[in-house]
């Protein structure tokens, strides 16, 4: 496949501009304090699964707004306490998926937690109220008002998914990674730029990144829903890129202080290289960017035996 974006010696200095707005802080701000004024609600039903080494739950909690939030937590037997988390976001339109995709970091002593994305094909619910329509798809829902926003709630969603392993004995909470991948990755930067707690975060070719370059790039499918939604309504397009600002990884990396291991495939058509190194040149604190340079838009293997080397340096005593 040609490259389609940037050479690489230009997006490694790739600098837009943000677009948040006046209120953008404050915004951030009231969402989170709302969100920890709810109870927890937190729910665990073990499930017989044949994995030695590893007890596996089905848990659910609450989310934001009356959302309740379902998971895999995998505990490793024998680790009674002081076990680092790892907390992984799935892709866009995606689940938790299977138990088999966490058992490596479990088998390595990592208490780990998957969470289905609210609305989307997995067991969390989204009971969001949203005064509009929108095209298919999740990325025009409530696109019309920040406060209803649905990747406002998504947000909120993974940030407590960190109260869930925080609220575990066998965890030590000050040893908390995050992950994902696509738009799993995309939800890691929002919770490593709105929490503190993560001390590594590993996004993988992310999602939710500059959304208008991202859409100018790559107008199929996701980001091509905010085409769809502007072809039937053109004169509301001032308001949809307001919404949208708040929730551009592009205005919340610079809030991120955890090291950050990255990935970018510079042939992807979905998530652009320019639209992810948009988001990694703000970020301030320690980065790495992993650069595959024949790579669309798919999980590098290779990269595993990275995340491991560098996830067990930060994380394990």
């Amino acid at each position: 496949m040609p490259r389609f974006d940037m050479p690489l010696d230009e997006l490694v200095t790739y600098d837009p501009p943000i677009t948040a707005q006046p209120d953008f802080d404050a915004y951030w701000e009231r969402t989170l304090a709302e969100g920890q004024e709810a109870s927890l609600n937190l729910e665990m039903e073990r499930i017989d699964y044949p994995a030695l080494g590893v007890d596996v739950f089905e848990v659910y909690y609450d989310g934001w707004r009356g959302a309740r939030i379902c998971g895999w937590l995998l505990l490793p037997q024998g680790r009674p306490s002081g076990c680092p988390a790892l907390v992984n976001y799935h892709g866009y339109s995606g689940s938790k998926a299977e138990v088999y995709h966490y058992l490596m970091w479990a088998l390595q002593g990592y208490v780990v937690l998957a969470v289905d994305t609210r609305g989307q094909s997995g067991n969390s619910s989204d009971p969001g109220q949203y005064t509009g329509g929108h095209v298919t798809g999740w990325m025009t829902k409530g696109v019309m008002d920040p406060e209803e926003y649905y990747y406002r709630g998504a947000y909120m969603d993974c940030v407590r998914a960190l109260d869930v392993v925080c609220a575990l004995d066998q965890v030590d909470p000050a040893r908390i990674g995050i992950t994902g991948m696509s738009q799993g990755g995309g939800l890691t930067l929002a919770v490593a730029a709105l929490d503190s707690r993560p001390i590594l975060a590993m996004p993988e070719m992310p999602y939710l990144c500059h959304f208008k370059r991202a859409l100018d790039m790559a107008m199929r499918y996701p980001y091509g829903e905010i085409a769809a939604y502007l072809r039937k309504w053109p004169s509301r397009e001032a308001q949809v890129w307001r919404t949208l600002s708040y929730c551009d990884n592009l205005n919340l990396a610079s809030r991120i202080t955890c090291p950050v291991l990255m990935t970018v495939g510079l042939e992807d058509d979905i998530c652009p290289p320019s639209s992810i190194y948009a988001i990694y040149n703000k970020i301030t604190a320690n980065k790495t960017m992993c650069v595959y340079p024949y790579h669309n838009h798919s999980m590098v293997e290779a990269h595993w035996e990275t995340k491991l080397r560098w996830a067990h340096e930060r994380l394990m005593p």
